[in-house]
């Protein structure tokens, strides 16, 4: 998106890729979705939040992938820590999916995070909060965490790391992967490994869900 006002996606629209991935398509959240994406593409040229800048795919990739997760893992209720979170993905799409989901969003870059709280008040989200720190720097005032997510994040081991320790003491970790990091992450023998979920609609994305080890 250049300039002038950013594109609005119908609510059909919004409906018919939420089926796509065979999740619930309610006006209410198809209309918070239809907020965030005007919101997304209104602050992108400033803040530089997404280097994806059609809409459709910002549905698809950002949205419609982060909240997958919410019905293959699943992603239910509890408290969720997404780290890295950038523009908000994947844990406003899960807060959006499951509102009585707890999510703590970790952004150390200042004006990514106040993006972040322009969101969660324009969609009157309860229960999401940002935090502006890095994510390795935090703990106990976390714990503890039913799960950890992470989207594209990269340094995994150092995430995994932090995610089984025990001032966090996080149950589970969700990562959004390609495929070429799939051996990496599962060499981590701190945690159980589930088989990878496919993405829809992707050819090498990847869901993969791993347990603590006791």
């Amino acid at each position: 998106m250049t300039t002038g006002s950013p594109a609005i996606l119908s609510l059909a629209v919004i409906r018919r890729a939420l089926e796509e991935f065979k999740l619930p398509a309610y006006d209410d959240q198809a209309l918070q979705i239809q907020r965030y994406i005007k919101i997304l593409l209104a602050w992108n040229d400033k803040v530089n939040l997404t280097a994806i800048r059609d809409p459709l795919e910002i549905l698809y990739r950002h949205f419609c992938e982060s909240m997958f997760a919410g019905i293959s893992v699943p992603i239910e209720s509890g408290r969720l820590a997404d780290a890295g979170t950038g523009a908000g993905f994947p844990g406003l799409p899960l807060k959006i999916l499951r509102p009585g989901l707890q999510v703590f969003l970790i952004e150390s870059n200042l004006k990514k995070a106040t993006f972040l709280a322009e969101v969660i008040r324009d969609l009157g989200l309860r229960d999401a909060k940002v935090v502006v720190r890095r994510y390795e720097e935090l703990g106990e005032e976390l714990a503890p965490q039913d799960f950890v997510c992470a989207r594209a994040v990269g340094e995994y081991a150092k995430l995994l790391d932090w995610a089984r320790s025990d001032r966090l003491a996080a149950k589970e970790v969700v990562l959004w992967i390609g495929a070429n990091a799939l051996p990496e992450i599962q060499s981590n023998l701190d945690w159980d490994w589930r088989e990878p979920i496919p993405v829809p609609n992707s050819l090498r994305r990847l869901l993969l869900v791993g347990s603590k080890k006791p």
